[in-house]
């Protein structure tokens, strides 16, 4: 027998817990980059500025960061219905795609309202936030069936939680993520012997996502009694009646439940077609990170589909339950195996995790258990952090965003700035010498704000502030050593509001470099609207 050294030996037994409490860790350092000040969890949603014309008003006001020339994603529209849950509100159908479609799904916007407290602004960000705190939630709930104690465990406990379905679901607010959290919740009370309260957890969760209600096979019965059936027929009422009833609510209420006909197609004729897309992508010559990824998904989950195929356990609730989204994988339609990343990933969640609880230990499954959960390799590029133009805005929300033309008072630099850098505790820009910066008012009246940031040079030297050929500040910068600048009272003009910097000029431009050398820093912009100007 193999005698291990006593630091080996620590580190089998204690390594798994410390990678457990890392990747939990993980998530709060995403979530902590994931929040912009100014604009909160805004960045989840996902909302394109091509959509600017269509947002609420209240979307407006909560300066949300928006994805350049893009129409963004589905999770904006269920923000959208979090700030009014009311689907007669006649403002809320020309704001969200397919309303209809989206209100089948009503069950995150509601909580996100009740979270809020009503505050519409609050509900926006109350939303994003129901995808992480379901992470967290669920990290806790699979260690029921992955407890901390080996490195195997770790691994597919990993691979749910850093699946490609669910880093999207995080990434773009959707509602996947939670979904998965009640479906593992309902069957982990079926293993505790409460079906009953499986059944209503089950039947909530089909609020979340209409096909949240095929986890209900998990309640079928093991042996053939008419007793057992019976109940079973009414755990499954249970599951089905919330969705049912909701369908016919907003039939009443809309006059429609919504499209999603193209969500569905013959057998396997979603899958493959998104197959042959891929390797069409990959015949035009060098394969692009996108069909890599298109392939290492496809391929994962055809091997769960495999699994559940060809490895049959009836009687065994994870099973009927990754059989059941086996089966939903084969009839899905090409809308949702189109376009990057494919919604299938995220529909076939419930899969991925029955796979992962049933695979086998073992050495002869290890190779298995790999080919399954291939799609991890796509996970990190869709888990993309921000990089906005972070500066800190407050005041009204009617003076922070002009309702007209949709912008925002914001700062403008000039061509002797650096790009925008920043980390999770301060955001920065780095000027080549005399430069200056604006602050822009787009409404058409003059605001009063006071303006604040810091300067930071990497070496001793003088810098000057003017507005107008008037000098408003000056000081004395030493080498990694801030001044806080704080301009108070001031009069933004409708229009650019400009400052100029002068400092003396380094020696020449390194060769090759189109700017100077950066010189000194702004630094953590903040711009607090006091109210109107008097005229």
């Amino acid at each position: 027998m193999v005698k291990l050294n006593p630091f080996l030996t620590r580190w089998l037994r204690f390594g798994p817990k410390l990678a457990y409490a890392a990747l939990v860790g993980s998530l709060f350092w995403v979530a902590a980059h994931c929040y912009l000040p100014g604009r909160g969890f805004t960045y989840l949603l996902e909302i394109g500025d091509r959509q600017d014309a269509r947002l609420l008003p209240e979307m407006r006001a909560a300066h949300p960061f928006e994805l350049r020339d893009s129409w963004g994603y589905d999770g904006q529209f269920y923000a959208e219905i979090a700030m009014r849950p009311h689907l007669s509100d006649p403002m809320l159908a020309p704001a969200v795609d397919n309303l209809s479609y989206r209100a089948r799904r009503i069950l995150l916007s509601w909580t996100a309202w009740v979270f809020a407290g009503g505050n519409p602004i609050r509900a926006a960000n109350a939303y994003a936030v129901q995808s992480l705190v379901a992470w967290l939630l669920l990290a806790l709930l699979l260690t029921k069936w992955f407890p901390p104690c080996g490195w195997g465990n770790f691994l597919r406990w990993a691979c749910v939680l850093y699946s490609f379905g669910m880093c999207h679901s995080i990434r773009a607010s959707l509602v996947d993520g939670p979904s998965l959290l009640l479906i593992a919740f309902g069957l982990a009370l079926l293993e505790w012997k409460r079906p009953w309260m499986a059944a209503i957890v089950l039947g909530v969760s089909g609020l979340a996502r209409e096909t949240n209600i095929l986890a209900g096979v998990a309640l079928v019965p093991r042996g053939n009694s008419g007793r057992a059936w019976a109940r079973s027929l009414a755990w499954g009422a249970v599951v089905a009646l919330p969705i049912t009833v909701w369908m016919w609510i907003l039939w009443r209420w809309l006059g429609s439940t919504g499209g999603g006909t193209d969500n569905f197609s013959a057998p396997f004729s979603g899958y493959f077609g998104k197959w042959s897309d891929t390797f069409w992508d990959w015949e035009r010559g060098r394969p692009s990170l996108t069909a890599q990824q298109n392939f290492a998904t496809l391929a994962a989950l055809a091997i769960q589909f495999g699994f559940f195929a060809l490895r049959r356990r009836w009687s065994d609730s994870w099973w009927r339950v990754g059989a059941a989204y086996a089966a939903l994988m084969a009839l899905l339609g090409p809308s949702v195996w189109g376009g990057y990343p494919p919604a299938a990933a995220r529909v076939l969640l419930p899969m991925t995790l029955a796979f992962n609880i049933l695979v086998p230990r073992g050495r002869r499954w290890w190779l298995v258990l790999a080919l399954g959960n291939l799609n991890m390799l796509a996970s990190l590029d869709v888990l993309v952090l921000p990089n906005p133009e972070r500066y800190l805005l407050e005041g009204p929300a009617e003076l922070r965003y002009d309702s007209t033309s949709g912008e925002f008072v914001g700062p403008v630099f000039d061509e002797h700035w650096s790009p925008h850098g920043h980390s999770y505790f301060e955001s920065w820009r780095w000027s080549d010498g005399p430069s200056s910066f604006a602050v822009r008012n787009p409404h058409p009246f003059a605001v009063m704000a006071d303006i604040g940031f810091e300067l930071r040079s990497k070496d001793n030297r003088p810098v000057s502030m003017g507005k107008g050929g008037r000098p408003c500040w000056q000081g004395y910068l030493h080498d990694r050593i801030r001044a806080k600048v704080v301009l108070r009272g001031v009069r933004l003009e409708p229009g650019d509001t400009v400052w100029t910097f002068d400092t003396p000029m380094p020696g020449g431009k390194p060769r090759g470099n189109p700017r100077g050398p950066p010189i000194f820093s702004l630094r953590n912009l903040e711009i607090s609207l006091l109210g109107r100007a008097n005229p």
